[in-house]
């Protein structure tokens, strides 16, 4: 059901404010506070409360966990070199390459000429084949860029190796199921019904002309590009509303979320659930392991596409051009204006989903709501006279 924790209603006549000014808009948010929900609203006609819809790079969020987790059981050393868990990768001078630079779009993998087929992001183990024989476009360590897909297919060939199951298995296993959080990495058949279609912006932005065989161009497949079930090609927002993609659920884009799914996520990870019967079960995520994948491992500009860019391991750093939360959040937004994350300075735990895509960044209605929950938290915290 819909409600709103008193302290939290700016944050709420916010959110409904952008259904009052743009005829049309349709969004989800909801939010926890030290694992208590505390918001919960749907507004429009498009995103009813319990459905889901795609949420494109919160996706690498959803794999981000995962690899915490392995971090924390000890299976995998963020210093490992890649080689040691996956032998083919010592090919094209990347022997050295470490599991942090590889997750922190540092590795200089962001695609590969030619590109990859559908299938090859289904069947990830073909594009990993592929990546692990590629000589690096950088060297490794010195600058990065955003790995749009490929950062997906290098955390599954890795959960792979180690674990001998699909990065998708183990999320499900660990962290959704578990939760009862509407967070899937391959949407169930017997869930599609939920399934909501991905709007296109009402008034897109200027065309921009990328060189296919820049990086930008390769993180992105601009070489391959996708098709629909026609064979006509694809634009990237409308990838989840193919049923076979979000079906497979490839972990950097494939991902399917209510926003009160992820926030529920978010708020297992880094405080842990109170429980309606009592008590609080305990954090999926040591604080030890979340300081290591908040901590900021690369800032500055993105070869791809020039701006600046700051990530942790997987996750999306916090910076001026993307303030969505202290220096202890984690979390990914995605391409369409969606967000997930959580802030352990606050203890908030968030998820945020418009129906129509929209921009990213401070400025964005994501960017505004993080900056409004901020406040409200400390306000939630603070003893009333």
């Amino acid at each position: 059901m819909p409600f709103v924790h008193p302290r939290f209603q700016v944050v709420a006549d916010a959110f409904e404010g952008f259904a009052r000014d743009e005829p049309g808009y349709s969004g989800q948010l909801a939010v926890y506070l030290d694992g208590v929900p505390v918001l919960d609203l749907a507004v429009g006609e498009h995103l009813g409360p319990d459905d889901v819809t795609g949420v494109f790079s919160c996706s690498k969020g959803a794999a981000g966990l995962v690899m915490a987790l392995l971090v924390q059981d000890g299976l995998l050393d963020l210093d490992d070199a890649v080689a040691h868990h996956w032998p083919e990768f010592d090919a094209a001078g990347k022997g050295d390459v470490t599991v942090r630079q590889l997750l922190s779009h540092q590795a200089g993998l962001t695609g590969v000429e030619g590109g990859f087929s559908e299938d090859e992001y289904i069947q990830s183990e073909l594009a990993a084949a592929k990546l692990a024989a590629a000589a690096p476009r950088w060297r490794p360590g010195t600058a990065h860029a955003y790995h749009g897909l490929t950062i997906g297919v290098l955390m599954e060939e890795l959960v792979r190796r180690i674990t001998g199951s699909r990065l998708q298995e183990v999320f499900d296993q660990r962290v959704r199921a578990p939760h009862g959080a509407d967070f899937y990495l391959g949407l169930p058949d017997e869930q599609d019904h939920r399934y909501r279609d991905v709007l296109k912006p009402l008034q897109p932005g200027p065309p921009v002309d990328v060189d296919p065989f820049g990086h930008l161009g390769l993180a992105f497949n601009s070489t391959a590009g996708f098709a629909d079930a026609g064979g006509a090609p694809l634009d990237l927002l409308d990838l989840p509303n193919q049923r076979r993609m979000r079906r497979a659920g490839i972990s950097a884009a494939g991902g399917v979320a209510s926003a009160r799914g992820m926030a529920r996520v978010y708020a297992a990870a880094s405080t842990g659930l109170v429980l309606e019967e009592g008590g609080r079960a305990d954090a999926l995520l040591s604080q030890e392991t979340q300081l290591a994948f908040a901590q900021t491992q690369v800032y500055g500009p993105d070869l791809g596409h020039g701006e600046l860019g700051a990530y942790g391991v997987v996750f999306m750093a916090s910076h001026p051009g993307n303030d969505y939360g202290s220096w202890r959040v984690f979390g990914h937004n995605g391409a369409n204006g969606s967000i997930g994350y959580a802030d352990p300075a606050y203890g908030l735990a968030v998820g945020y989903v418009p129906a129509r895509a929209e921009a990213n960044g401070t400025a964005s209605r994501n960017g505004r709501l993080s900056a409004a929950l901020r406040r409200a938290a400390l306000q939630a915290r603070t003893p009333q006279g």
